[in-house]
C-alpha cells in the first residue's frame, strides 16, 4: 500500500506544474550588457553601468500563464520593482511580456506594438531634444500597447504611439491590459513615490511610471 502511495504521489508530480518564482537584482552581468550595446546603451551613454541593475521578474499574463520576464533599471529603484511586481505576481495583475529592450534593437516603437514592459533605454523623450528618465532608468512603461502615449503635435495633429494603439485611446473602452486609475498596478507604483503618466494634462502616456 505504502508503495502504491509513493508512485501515485510521483506520478501526480509529474502531472501538476510547479513554479517557482523569480524575483532577483544583481549589478549588469556581462553577457546582459553585451546585449545592450549599441541599443539601449548606445555610444556617447553617460549613465554608469555600476548605476544600473538586472532584474528578473515573475508575471501572469491575461490568460493566466505563468513567465519570467528581465529588466534593467536604475539601482535607485530596483528594490521598490520587486515588491511592486512581487505583489502583482501575488495578485496575478496582467502583464504579458518583460523583456529587454534591446531585443527589438531599442527601437520603442517595435517594443510597444509587442505590448511589452521595460525600463532603461538612453534616448530622448519623443518628439523633444530632452533626455527621457527611460535613459537613467528611472521610468517604467507597462503593457505597452493598450496604453499608449497620446499627445498634440504643432500642427494639430493628434499623435498615437505606438502607432498601432489608436484603437485603444478611448478609455472609455474594455480591453485587456489596461491601466486604470486606481488599479492595483496604479496605487502599488503610487505608494512607492512614482508618478503616472496617465495623469499629465498636455499629454496622456498611460503606459508611464516615472521617479
Amino acid at each position: 500500500m505504502r508503495r502504491l502511495l509513493i508512485l501515485f504521489t510521483f506520478h501526480f508530480s509529474l502531472l501538476t506544474p510547479v513554479f517557482s518564482q523569480v524575483f532577483s537584482s544583481q549589478p549588469v552581468p556581462d553577457s546582459v550588457f553585451q546585449r545592450m550595446q549599441g541599443r539601449s546603451w548606445p555610444e556617447g551613454c553617460t549613465v554608469s553601468r555600476s548605476d544600473l541593475r538586472y532584474l528578473r521578474l515573475s508575471h501572469f499574463d491575461a490568460g493566466k500563464k505563468e513567465h519570467v520576464g528581465e529588466m534593467v533599471c536604475n539601482k535607485a529603484i530596483a528594490n521598490d520593482l520587486l515588491e511592486i511586481f512581487r505583489e502583482l505576481y501575488r495578485q496575478q495583475y496582467p502583464i504579458q511580456r518583460i523583456r529587454l529592450i534591446d531585443d527589438y534593437e531599442a527601437q520603442d516603437e517595435l517594443s510597444m506594438r509587442d505590448n511589452n514592459t521595460s525600463c532603461f533605454c538612453y534616448r530622448k523623450v519623443s518628439g523633444t531634444t530632452k533626455l527621457s528618465k527611460h535613459a537613467t532608468g528611472m521610468a517604467v512603461d507597462i503593457n505597452t500597447l493598450y496604453n499608449p502615449y497620446v499627445r498634440t503635435g504643432k500642427d494639430g495633429r493628434r499623435i498615437v504611439e505606438p502607432a498601432t494603439a489608436v484603437n485603444y485611446v478611448d478609455r472609455r473602452k474594455s480591453f485587456p491590459y489596461k491601466i486604470v486609475k486606481g488599479d492595483l498596478l496604479h496605487r502599488l507604483f503610487l505608494q512607492h513615490g512614482f508618478r503616472w503618466g496617465g495623469s499629465w494634462r498636455t499629454m496622456k502616456d498611460w503606459q508611464h511610471f516615472e521617479k
